[in-house]
C-alpha cells in the first residue's frame, strides 16, 4: 500500500508540474503536449520501490485524461469552452494534438513500467562425461 501511494504522490506531483509546464511553454508559443503525461509518469516511476505493469497502465491512463484535460484548459473551442462539448468533439481536434496527447499517455505508462533490467546470459550446460 505504501509503494502505491508513493507511486502516485509522484504521479500526481509530475502531472502538475507537466499541467503547469504545458502552461508557460503555450504562453512563450511553444506547444509540448506530451510533457505532462511524461512527467507524471517519471514522478510515478521515481518514487514507487516495486513497479507493475498494472502500475504503469494506471499511469498510462491518467496520462491520457491528463493531456485531453490540459487541452481542453489552456486551448478550448472557440465555439464552446464546456468541458462536454471538448469531450464529445475530441476526434475534431488537430491530427498533431491527439498524437501529442498519445505520446503523453506511452510516456506515462513507459516511465512508470518495471525496469527490465540487465539480462543474464543463458546458462551454459556441461557435458556429462
Amino acid at each position: 500500500m505504501v509503494n502505491a501511494g508513493l507511486g502516485l504522490a509522484g504521479a500526481a506531483t509530475g502531472g502538475v508540474v507537466g499541467y503547469l509546464a504545458f502552461g508557460w511553454l503555450v504562453s512563450q508559443g511553444f506547444y509540448a503536449l506530451a510533457l505532462p503525461g511524461v512527467l507524471l509518469g517519471l514522478g510515478a516511476g521515481g518514487l514507487a520501490k516495486r513497479r507493475s505493469t498494472a502500475f504503469a497502465v494506471v499511469c498510462g491512463v491518467m496520462a491520457l485524461g491528463l493531456g485531453v484535460f490540459t487541452e481542453w484548459k489552456h486551448i478550448p473551442f472557440a465555439k464552446d469552452d464546456s468541458l462536454k462539448y471538448f469531450l464529445t468533439h475530441l476526434p475534431d481536434l488537430r491530427p498533431l494534438t491527439l498524437i501529442f496527447i498519445g505520446l503523453g499517455g506511452f510516456g506515462g505508462f513507459w516511465f512508470a513500467r518495471p525496469a527490465a533490467g540487465p539480462r543474464q546470459p543463458a546458462a551454459k550446460e556441461e557435458p556429462t562425461p
